[in-house]
């Protein structure tokens, strides 16, 4: 519990602008799902969601919230969403330090109409389960199938099933076993970047 001058904030009171940043400065480090998805013209889309989790260990489930549009898409739904509704299919890339860039290339508000793959600088790698590429220079990603999409007050809860996990060898540690400190994950924090500390058992 916070101390007695901790400063107190009702949800009621300090609007939804106000919150959200409250949330997001608060629940940190967040890992970014790099999503990848296709849309019914075939167009690549390419985005990054830090609201993402996993969801499930049986069936194996990862999870993304994904927001509704902004800027001058504000009232319509992004892209990302559309497409994973559209096709039943998403690749969820994971993000390494040195792909920070690529990824905030891909995360401004690039219409529908727009490879954003191309927009990165990334290459698409054919899915093995799905007809989504994922990110050839990403370490980790995961193919998905859509389970549910579940709305959660302005946001969408999108839930997939993993069919399909590719790994770099310079980030597999053998026995399923992960080597974070090979591939450098970046995590999001509220507007800015950090990497990995050195690890420590408690």
């Amino acid at each position: 519990m916070p101390k007695s001058d901790a400063i107190t904030f009702h949800a009621n009171d300090v609007g939804e602008a106000n919150m959200y940043k409250l949330m997001i400065g608060s629940v940190v480090p967040r890992p970014i799902a790099w999503v990848s998805s296709v849309s019914q013209a075939g167009v690549l889309n390419l985005a990054p969601f830090s609201f993402f989790t996993v969801a499930s260990r049986n069936p194996p489930t990862l999870l993304i919230s994904i927001g509704p549009g902004v800027n001058e898409r504000e009232g319509t739904v992004k892209d990302t969403l559309a497409n994973i509704r559209d096709l039943g299919e998403f690749v969820i890339n994971m993000v390494p330090a040195d792909l920070g860039e690529a990824m905030r290339q891909s995360s401004g508000d690039a219409g529908p109409e727009i490879n954003e793959f191309e927009l990165a600088g990334v290459t698409p790698r054919p899915g093995a389960t799905v007809s989504v590429p994922a990110v050839l220079e990403a370490p980790i990603a995961f193919e998905l199938k859509l389970d549910r999409i579940i709305p959660a007050g302005v946001d969408h809860l999108v839930l997939g099933r993993v069919e399909c996990v590719h790994i770099d060898a310079s980030a597999y540690a053998g026995n399923y076993r992960i080597a974070n400190d090979h591939w450098k994950p970046l995590a999001s924090l509220a507007g800015d970047f950090a990497g990995l500390t050195p690890p420590f058992s408690l």
